[in-house]
């Protein structure tokens, strides 16, 4: 499948998703799972549960977001950190070049581009809760994750882990 066809896949099953009451991060990770980007069990979907509303509705980082960190995370993330390693080479597969960060390291500021916020109040903010214009701004974020997890998710089978850092906190570079 060609990669706009996945997206566009993605982001229609996301959007169905959300319309049928799952929360932001269910709906992004479920509909990656769904066009087979990330290979899970169903019940994995669980794991994103707790992240909608900015993390159980405390506003905090957007849920559709953390549902795309954690699918890519999915693929990509180190199954068993302490095997096999010292920890310096564990440290070295986080912040080397190649690296997993690298990966991850954008998706926030691609969110933040495209979204104008990362944070669910910040985004949520102009609208009523209940209201069709927050449902709306809530679907686009989730369409939004969903476009960047897939980028990310083929990134990183070519380039995505030799990345150069953007902002971030250990000044990795």
């Amino acid at each position: 499948m060609l990669e706009q066809d996945l997206v566009t896949k993605a982001k229609d099953l996301a959007a169905a998703n959300f319309k049928e009451k799952m929360n932001c991060a269910e709906s992004v990770f479920s509909a990656l799972r769904g066009v087979g980007l990330i290979d899970c069990p169903a019940e994995t979907v669980a794991l994103a549960t707790g992240f909608g509303g900015g993390i159980g509705l405390t506003g905090y980082a957007c849920g559709a977001l953390l549902g795309a960190v954690l699918a890519v995370s999915s693929v990509y993330g180190r199954k068993n950190p302490l095997e096999g390693s010292t920890g310096e080479e564990r440290l070295q597969k986080l912040y080397g070049k190649p690296g997993i960060y690298r990966l991850f390291n954008s998706m926030p500021q691609q969110f933040q581009a495209r979204m104008g916020a990362v944070n669910c109040r910040e985004l949520c903010a102009p609208y009523e809760w209940q209201s069709k214009e927050r449902n709306l701004n809530c679907r686009k974020a989730v369409e939004t994750a969903v476009e960047i997890a897939v980028e990310h998710i083929l990134a990183g089978r070519t380039d995505g882990l030799m990345r150069t850092f953007g902002p971030n906190v250990a000044g990795a570079e």
